[in-house]
């Protein structure tokens, strides 16, 4: 499941033309270096939910064949399409520079169903690139996921890519809504896990974080 439906309203220069998943980084649309990655994985189908200029978004997937695309609304309307088994959920405007492993094959490796219904891909604040905020959560050395509290400072952000059982979203809500109350849900029960990003994360929420993931890829290939 690939999420590619918000408003992108940081991204000023952009808005009413380029729907933020089809901002170009380094010659590429955000969304394609998710489905990139997926297709990397072997993964044979992804569902995009559009919504904001959702009809420039289907053009540009038009072509895609590795991944296959469909489209839908949000992640509840999807289950049907995504089975009963885990999947990936993934920002359709997160990117980073993967290590000397692949991270979707980690997370895909790292999964323990009978432990987990949620394991987020979780970046460094410190290390980030475009980043600015306190944090998502803490993590214990089995990997366990606490929340970060009101005013509490916490080590690690959410990268925008994880694995999720369909167990994670039992009883959420059909329209728009935040995961927040689901990440607390699966924590207060022990169930949501982190596994740390190998490599470079990069947050392109405005134009001007553009310029500084633009020129991390340029690092990363010299």
């Amino acid at each position: 499941m690939v999420l590619a439906a918000g408003l992108g309203t940081r991204m000023r220069s952009y808005n009413g033309q380029v729907p933020k998943p089809l901002v170009q980084v380094g010659g590429k649309a955000l969304i394609d270096y998710a489905l990139d990655r997926l297709a990397e994985q072997g993964v044979e189908r992804a569902v995009v939910n559009v919504h904001h200029l959702a009809d420039q978004i289907e053009q540009h997937l038009a072509p895609r064949r590795r991944p296959k695309i469909g489209t839908a609304g949000g992640v509840i309307k999807a289950l049907p399409e995504l089975g009963d088994d885990p999947f990936f959920h993934i920002n359709s405007d997160t990117i980073w520079i993967d290590g000397v492993k692949s991270n979707l094959g980690r997370l895909a490796a790292g999964f323990d169903r009978d432990r987990m219904d949620a394991l987020l891909l979780l970046a460094t604040t410190a290390s980030s690139i475009g980043y600015v905020g306190r944090g998502d959560f803490a993590m214990a050395a089995d990997g366990r996921l606490t929340v970060r509290r009101e005013r509490e400072v916490v080590p690690f952000v959410y990268a925008g890519a994880a694995i999720l059982a369909p167990a994670f979203l039992a009883g959420a809500p059909a329209g728009p809504s935040s995961m927040t109350p689901l990440f607390h849900r699966a924590a207060e029960a022990e169930r949501l896990y982190g596994l740390r990003l190998d490599g470079v994360w990069m947050h392109v929420g405005t134009p001007e974080a553009i310029k500084a993931a633009e020129a991390a890829i340029l690092a990363s290939a010299a």
